[in-house]
C-alpha cells in the first residue's frame, strides 16, 4: 500500500511542482512586493503597510475605484439583460437564424484591440459615426470621450456592443429547459409573461448565477478598451488603468502590487456575497427532487 501511494505522489508531483513554482511562489512573492517600495531597477526597501495606507488617502485611487464601481454595478446588470434578450430572440426555428447567431456572436471572438479602435472612431467628436448619425436629426456634435459627463454612457454603449458573447450560454439554457413545462403551462392557462417568469428565469438562473459572477470579475478588471479609448476628466481612469500606470508608468512596483491586494479582496468579497445569496435564487433541478421516504 505504501509503495503505491508513494507512486500515486509520484504521478502528481509535476501538478504539484508547478503549483507551488508558478502559482504559491508568485503569490507569496507578490504579498512581499506589496509592503515595500521598489521600482524594479534597485533593491525593495521594506514600508510595511504604508503602500495600503497611503493608498486610502491618494484621491486618484478613490476616483478610478469609484469609477470602476460605477461602471460595474450599471454594466453587468444590463449587460446579463442584453445578453438574455439575444439569446431569446435567436432561440427560434426561422429560416436565416443560424447567421444572425454568428453576426452576433463576431464581436466576441474579435481582437479587443480592434474593436477598441473601431469604437473610439465611433465616438470621435468630430467624425465619429455616432455624431454623424445626430448631425442628421439636426443635433450638434457631442463630445462622447471629451465630456467627462459623457465618458460613462460611452463605455456603456459599448456594452451591448459586446453582448453577443453571454448570448451562447443562454442559448444553451434556454434550449436545455424541457419543453413538456411549457406544454403543462399551457394546460394550466399561463400567459407568455408568466411562463417567461416562471419557467424560463426559473430554469436560467445557474446560467445567469455564472454570468453575474463573470460579469463582476471582468467589469472590476476592465482594462483594454479604456487604455486605448481613455475618456475625459479621468472618467476612463478605471482600476486597472491606474494599476498600470503605477506599475509601468510611474514604476511604483509596492504601490501597484497593494492596489493589486485589494483588487483581490473587492472582487472576492463580491464573490462570496454573489454565492451567499445565491442560495435565495438561483434554482437548481438536481436539488429539486423529492427524497424517498422510508420503508419505500
Amino acid at each position: 500500500m505504501r509503495s503505491k501511494k508513494y507512486t500515486g505522489y509520484m504521478y502528481i508531483s509535476p501538478w504539484i511542482i508547478g503549483f507551488l513554482v508558478f502559482t504559491v511562489a508568485p503569490l507569496v512573492f507578490a504579498f512581499y512586493v506589496g509592503l515595500t517600495e521598489w521600482d524594479t531597477f534597485n533593491k525593495p526597501k521594506y514600508v510595511g503597510f504604508d503602500n495600503y495606507l497611503n493608498l486610502m488617502k491618494d484621491e486618484d485611487f478613490q476616483k478610478a475605484l469609484w469609477v470602476t464601481i460605477r461602471f460595474a454595478i450599471i454594466s453587468v446588470p444590463l449587460g446579463i439583460a442584453t445578453s438574455l434578450l439575444i439569446a431569446i430572440l435567436v432561440n427560434t426555428k426561422v429560416k436565416g437564424v443560424y447567421f444572425f447567431r454568428t453576426a452576433l456572436y463576431l464581436p466576441a471572438i474579435v481582437s479587443g484591440v480592434s474593436i477598441s479602435l473601431l469604437w473610439k472612431w465611433i465616438l470621435d467628436t468630430d467624425f465619429g459615426l455616432i455624431n454623424l448619425l445626430l448631425s442628421k436629426i439636426g443635433i450638434a456634435p457631442l463630445g462622447w470621450l471629451t465630456e467627462g459627463s459623457l465618458v460613462m454612457p460611452s463605455y456603456l454603449m459599448m456594452v451591448f456592443w459586446g453582448a453577443g458573447g453571454g448570448m451562447l450560454t443562454y442559448l444553451a439554457g434556454l434550449q436545455d429547459i424541457p419543453g413538456h413545462l411549457y406544454e403543462a403551462a399551457d394546460i394550466d392557462g399561463a400567459n407568455a409573461f408568466q411562463k417567461f417568469k416562471h419557467i424560463t428565469l426559473t430554469m436560467l438562473t445557474p446560467v445567469i448565477f455564472y454570468n453575474l459572477i463573470m460579469g463582476i470579475v471582468g467589469a472590476m478588471r476592465k482594462f483594454g478598451d479604456a487604455y486605448i479609448i481613455g475618456g475625459a476628466d479621468n472618467e476612463g481612469r478605471f482600476y486597472m488603468i491606474y494599476l498600470y500606470e503605477n506599475a509601468f508608468k510611474f514604476f511604483k512596483m509596492g504601490y501597484a502590487t497593494a492596489m493589486a491586494w485589494i483588487l483581490f479582496v473587492i472582487i472576492m468579497l463580491l464573490t462570496l456575497m454573489a454565492f451567499k445569496s445565491s442560495s435565495a435564487w438561483v434554482y437548481y433541478e438536481s436539488e429539486a427532487k423529492p427524497k424517498k421516504r422510508k420503508g419505500r
